[in-house]
């Protein structure tokens, strides 16, 4: 080949890859994102996304706003204020339902990783989820997953919720300052708080999804929690800006599989140690198997969800949704591809 056609072919080549490249840029690259209780290891994904810049790796402004629970980051999403949410799976069957059509695009979250302690004063009376009649119980916030899996634990039993009373303490000191002033009778909520509350044997845990046996013994099954969710406007809208978040998110999960839990606790805020380095890094150690390592939500793990909600959401019981609509997994296959 001439030299002329050698400068030709490699004038070409990068042309073309310029054009993917442009092609591939995010056609938003200010993105609004919603969280509730960013500083729950339930989310820490989105932390070190944020934290270790794989967020701007991908061309993108993220604006984070935390919000007590996931209940108030998905009314901002349905409002318009937000662009895309991490929160839990569950948002988005129940979303459909109603006719709105929200759809998760990765999954942080294999297992819910809530845990429900029963407070020392209650404890030796505890005997079944049947005891849980009547009690003062802590969520992060009325609506939320911690609140729904509570729900569910007192329809396995044939109680409703409105046999408990809910209170949303958000997260972190709030929480466990709740349960250590007497103002509730059991909590259900994430880590660092629940290893906080277990060492100062502040708790009885009674239900715990952190583990593979802890989700199944439960739910019967796998049951997915932390996910990317978006509406699907959105999605025809900004692929490539979904594909970024995704990408940024993804990179994420892949960094916490290696990583150690005292690489984790350097690299989060300061503040989300509560003031005690070895509590956090326990806490993290104990997280760690409930963190996707796909990115990709099971169709089981998609029925077991559906079927939980059906149990104690009385409008849900005679829902058709179909679950498809419920997790698109295009980004997170592509996110496979491109993350290294």
């Amino acid at each position: 080949m001439s030299p002329f056609k050698l400068i030709a072919t490699a004038a070409a080549a990068l042309l073309l890859t310029g054009a993917a490249a442009f092609a591939q840029a995010p056609e938003k690259k200010d993105v609004k994102l919603g969280v509730g209780g960013k500083a729950l290891l339930y989310y820490l994904p989105l932390t070190i996304a944020e934290r270790k810049g794989f967020f701007k790796e991908q061309g993108l402004d993220v604006e984070i706003s935390d919000f007590a629970g996931g209940a108030k980051s998905l009314q901002g999403l349905i409002g318009g204020s937000l662009d895309v949410v991490t929160g839990a799976y569950e948002h988005t069957i129940r979303m459909q339902a109603k006719g709105q059509d929200i759809r998760a695009v990765l999954e942080l979250g294999r297992f819910p990783g809530i845990v429900v302690g029963v407070a020392k004063a209650k404890a030796d009376s505890y005997k079944s989820p049947k005891d849980l009649k009547g009690m003062k119980i802590g969520v992060t916030a009325p609506g939320s997953s911690t609140n729904m899996l509570v729900n569910f634990l007192l329809a396995k039993e044939g109680l409703t919720p409105q046999d408990a009373s809910f209170i949303g303490v958000g997260s972190a000191q709030s929480a466990v300052a709740a349960i250590k002033n007497g103002q509730l009778d059991a909590i259900s909520h994430l880590e660092p708080v629940i290893s906080m509350l277990e060492r100062s044997g502040d708790i009885k845990v009674v239900v715990d999804t952190r583990t593979e046996e802890g989700t199944k013994a439960l739910f019967g099954g796998s049951n997915p929690a932390a996910v990317l969710y978006v509406k699907k406007d959105f999605i025809d809208k900004y692929p490539n800006t979904v594909q970024a978040v995704t990408n940024g998110l993804y990179k994420a999960l892949q960094w916490i599989q290696k990583a150690s839990p005292e690489e984790i606790a350097a690299t989060v805020p300061e503040e989300y140690l509560l003031g005690d380095k070895s509590l956090y890094e326990l806490a993290v150690k104990n997280s760690k198997p409930t963190y996707s390592q796909t990115g990709l939500i099971s169709e089981s793990g998609m029925k077991s969800t559906y079927d939980m909600l059906k149990q104690f959401d009385p409008e849900l019981k005679e829902s058709k949704v179909n679950l498809a609509d419920t997790f698109d997994p295009r980004f997170a296959k592509k996110a496979a591809e491109v993350v290294k």
